[in-house]
């Protein structure tokens, strides 16, 4: 190339990297994109291939060296060696399947033939189209190799020697790429004819196969009327059946059972047992009746009894508990059946010198506890029964629990006088925590906390109010009501009565000490 100006070199050195790079995309096309699509290449071409290889410019990088090896198969078929292996003619594999469907004609039902056959025709659409492409692919390539031909013929005029030489060898492998790829198209256009004929025969199998359902629908619908036909014929001839049969029946069971009886008193005239049986029934019975009479008759003295009870209302009802303090009274009737005073209004009266009573504020359910003030005097409860008013009231005065003065004197020797409690109430609302809380009575005030917090705490004042709890209840003689102050009330269940008891009496103790009368609300300081 010495003989050779500077732009003829570049212009050399461009042209070989333009047909260097359509080269590389031809090939990819080929081989890559559409690996089902051959080339042509003769066993006299190899040669010129490598020939041709030799003789570019080293500048130009190549990535095998040669173009790829191809070889002709069975019926004209061009096989790459390296996908020799996986390449599957096309032809084989349609007579495959058809083999296949073929096969399977006889076993299949109707629908599932039907969807077989629409499932090829689609296969066979995908093909068309699939041909379409590649028949717009190679007329792309058909322009790319046109192309090429005019830029190395331009080339050619251009440069002398073995350059000259380089563009004719360039020139004659475009030309047997031209020739590869009309073969192809050959090919492809006879695969196309093929595939269009395989869809017209699939669409014809499918109409067929379609007709043939429609036809064997319409058969199962007759099958299917005919024998909906026929069992209503059987049901009518089974209801007349059993119309007829059903009187008969009826009549036989009455006439069985009328021999049933007659068999059985026959049995039981031959049989004395049975006699003897029916005389011990007889004399249970009697008994039975006997008893009955009895408990009317009792019914009806104890009828007379209320009745007589109702015309003097003074005993209708007694107080039931014991008169000592610690205890719960209960207002109950003295017979069963007696009128219901859960309704009625009720309040309760401590009866002092004098025979005085004093009303006893909040104390208006049926069951009271006596505190500790109450020692000494008569309680009284006043029933209001429709228009009648009823007092009951206890035994004798009230009666100190056994023991507590002795406790309440060790209790008061103690430096803190302090009480497990439950808050039940705060303000006359249900408190919803159950845990237990310290109830602290000192000399100067009482303390109320939960372990390091203090719920309240106030000292002794004409404000501050503490008696037994009187909103009655069965844990009423474990409980006091404990006003702090205005609008803060608290009521404690103690753990046993005579905490509570003893409580009561130590705050009243101390609150006296300190000239503060410390009693229950509406009740008069002694």
């Amino acid at each position: 190339m010495t003989n050779l100006s500077t732009p003829n070199t570049s212009l050399m050195c461009y042209a070989l990297q333009v047909f260097e790079a359509l080269r590389i995309y031809v090939c990819v096309q080929f081989v890559i994109r559409i690996p089902h699509m051959t080339r042509v290449i003769h066993d006299s071409g190899e040669g010129v291939q490598k020939e041709a290889l030799d003789l570019v410019s080293s500048d130009v990088n190549f990535p095998k060296g040669h173009f790829p090896d191809y070889r002709i198969g069975p019926n004209n078929q061009i096989i790459d060696p390296e996908e020799a292996h996986e390449a599957v003619p096309l032809k084989e594999i349609v007579a495959k399947e058809t083999a296949q469907l073929l096969e399977q004609h006889k076993r299949l039902s109707v629908r599932d033939l039907k969807e077989k056959f629409e499932k090829g025709l689609s296969g066979a659409t995908k093909l068309s189209e699939e041909a379409k492409r590649r028949e717009a692919a190679s007329l792309d390539r058909q322009v790319l190799l046109k192309k090429l031909r005019d830029v190395l013929d331009t080339l050619k005029g251009r440069v002398a020697g073995r350059n000259r030489d380089d563009a004719e060898e360039a020139i004659s492998l475009v030309e047997a790429l031209a020739v590869q790829l009309t073969q192809r198209e050959g090919e492809l256009i006879y695969e196309k004819a093929e595939v269009k004929k395989l869809a017209n025969f699939l669409k014809q199998a499918t109409e067929d196969a379609r007709k043939v359902a429609e036809e064997e629908r319409a058969l199962a619908l007759a099958e299917i009327e005919k024998a909906r036909a026929a069992i209503e014929k059987v049901e009518k001839a089974l209801q007349v059946h059993d119309s007829a049969s059903s009187s008969r029946e009826k009549e036989e069971i009455e006439e069985l059972r009328k021999e049933v009886r007659e068999a059985r008193r026959i049995k039981m005239l031959h049989q004395p047992s049975k006699v003897m049986d029916m005389e011990f029934e007889l004399k249970a019975l009697r008994t039975l009746i006997s008893e009955k009479t009895q408990l009317c008759n009792q019914l009806k003295k104890e009828l007379a009894m209320i009745k007589r009870l109702e015309e003097d209302s003074s005993d209708l009802f007694e107080l039931e508990g014991s008169d000592t303090l610690g205890s719960q009274l209960c207002i109950i009737p003295r017979v069963d059946g007696g009128p219901n005073i859960t309704n009625c209004p009720i309040q309760w009266y401590r009866v002092i010198s004098g025979g005085t009573r004093e009303l006893i504020s909040g104390a208006t359910k049926f069951t009271y506890a006596p505190e500790p003030f109450d020692v000494g005097r008569l309680l009284q409860a006043e029933i209001v029964l429709n228009t009648d008013k009823i007092i009951v009231q206890t035994d004798g005065p009230i009666e100190n629990a056994a023991g507590l003065e002795r406790y309440v004197d060790s209790l008061m020797k103690r430096t803190d006088i302090e009480f497990n409690v439950v808050v039940t109430q705060m303000n006359g609302k249900d408190y919803s925590s159950n845990s237990v809380h310290v109830f602290h009575i000192g000399k100067l005030r009482i303390k109320l906390r939960k372990g390091w917090s203090t719920k309240a705490r106030e000292s002794y004042s004409t404000t501050m109010k503490l008696c037994g709890s009187r909103g009655g209840g069965n844990a009423a003689a474990r409980a006091v009501f404990w006003q702090a102050r205005k609008g803060l009330t608290y009521t404690l269940a103690f753990e046993t009565d005579r905490d509570r008891n003893a409580a009561i009496m130590i705050a009243r103790k101390f609150a006296s000490n300190c000239n503060v009368a410390l009693t229950g609300p509406g009740d008069q300081g002694t």
